[in-house]
């Protein structure tokens, strides 16, 4: 099976200090694939380098067997992303604060629609985001993620701030995406008991490195948790 997004020998230098190190992992369709290691390994730029916010110093990286860094072949809708704590206009409602988007992606607001009823937030379209929770914020970030019906969506943190019911909420969403959408996820995270119990696959990083990339049934066949696992993986 060919990969939805493979990343390859990718590295970045800032200042001459390497902050990714030669990266190679490869997604496909459909998986929730965790990405997760301690803070400053490297996971916040690998994933801004997928999305082309970031230039590597070297490697490639391919969404549907195209190169994103090659003129002419990449497409933005391919990647949507969710990235560090959601931002919007708070004296908006949440409807309007995806129309801006909508609209610069020329898009219907009958598709904006579509992703309010995806996330369940059909109901509070029109109440100011100042006024929403941080549950219902994370959901808004997550519909905005989803507006140009991308094959690949990253989410950094989703549960950040969350309630058990908000964290069961989003683990509920995203499954049901991946299910009956097809959706690829990234899923980053520092929770590594929530990774455990949504993705299907596991990356880890660690001083800018992959130090291991398997399915979760692999991970817990040596260990009795992904954080026991992931302690064992980095000599803990």
């Amino acid at each position: 099976m060919e990969p939805i997004l493979e990343v390859k020998n990718l590295s970045k230098y800032y200042k001459n200090k390497k902050v990714i190190d030669n990266i190679n992992i490869k997604v496909f369709k459909g998986d929730i694939y965790g990405f997760i290691g301690p803070n400053g390994a490297g996971k916040t730029t690998t994933i801004k380098t997928i999305l082309r916010l970031l230039k590597p110093s070297s490697g490639e990286v391919f969404i549907g067997g195209k190169n994103v860094f090659k003129s002419g072949e990449n497409n933005p809708s391919d990647i949507g992303a969710m990235i560090d704590y959601p931002s919007f206009y708070n004296n908006l409602s949440g409807y309007k604060n995806l129309m801006l988007y909508a609209n610069v992606l020329n898009l219907s607001k009958e598709r904006v629609y579509e992703v309010l009823e995806l996330v369940k937030l059909m109901d509070d379209k029109d109440k100011k985001v100042s006024n929403y929770s941080m549950g219902m914020k994370q959901r808004l970030a997550v519909a905005r993620a989803f507006l140009s019906k991308p094959r690949i969506v990253i989410l950094d943190e989703p549960t950040n701030g969350l309630d058990p019911e908000g964290v069961r909420d989003m683990r509920n969403l995203i499954n049901k995406l991946a299910r009956e959408n097809g959706t690829t996820f990234i899923y980053c995270s520092h929770i590594l008991n929530e990774v455990q119990n949504i993705c299907n696959r596991v990356a880890m990083i660690n001083k800018g490195r992959i130090i291991i990339e398997d399915s979760m049934e692999n991970m817990l066949k040596s260990a009795n948790s992904l954080e026991d696992y992931f302690m064992k993986a980095v000599g803990l």
